[in-house]
C-alpha cells in the first residue's frame, strides 16, 4: 500500500472545503430549504416530540404521512402547514 504525505497546504485546502460545505448547509437552513420528505426520527427531532406523540399525531390524522415498506415519510411542507394551522393567537384585553 503506497504511503501518502499530507502537507499543511493539504490540510488548509481541506479546511476551506469543509468550511464552504458548512456555510452552504447553514444558508439552506436559513432560507428554509429542508428536505422534501422526512423520516420519523427527523420529524421527532425537528418538532422536539417523542415517538408516542408522533404516533398520536398520525393516528388522529393531524400529521399526514406516507408509508413505503416499513418506513414512514412526512412531507416537510405539510408539517409546516400543520404548525401554521395550529398556531394559537392570544387576544389582549
Amino acid at each position: 500500500m503506497p504511503t501518502s504525505i499530507i502537507t499543511t497546504d493539504d490540510l488548509q485546502d481541506f479546511k476551506m472545503e469543509l468550511l464552504e460545505d458548512i456555510k452552504k448547509l447553514l444558508n439552506q437552513q436559513k432560507s428554509g430549504k429542508i428536505k422534501k420528505y422526512l423520516k420519523s426520527a427527523e420529524v421527532m427531532d425537528y418538532l422536539q416530540i417523542s415517538p408516542g406523540t408522533l404516533q398520536n399525531l398520525r393516528i388522529k390524522g393531524t400529521l399526514p404521512y406516507t408509508k413505503i415498506g416499513g418506513i414512514i415519510y412526512y412531507d416537510a411542507q405539510e408539517i409546516q402547514k400543520v404548525m401554521e394551522e395550529n398556531r394559537v393567537h392570544h387576544l389582549e384585553y
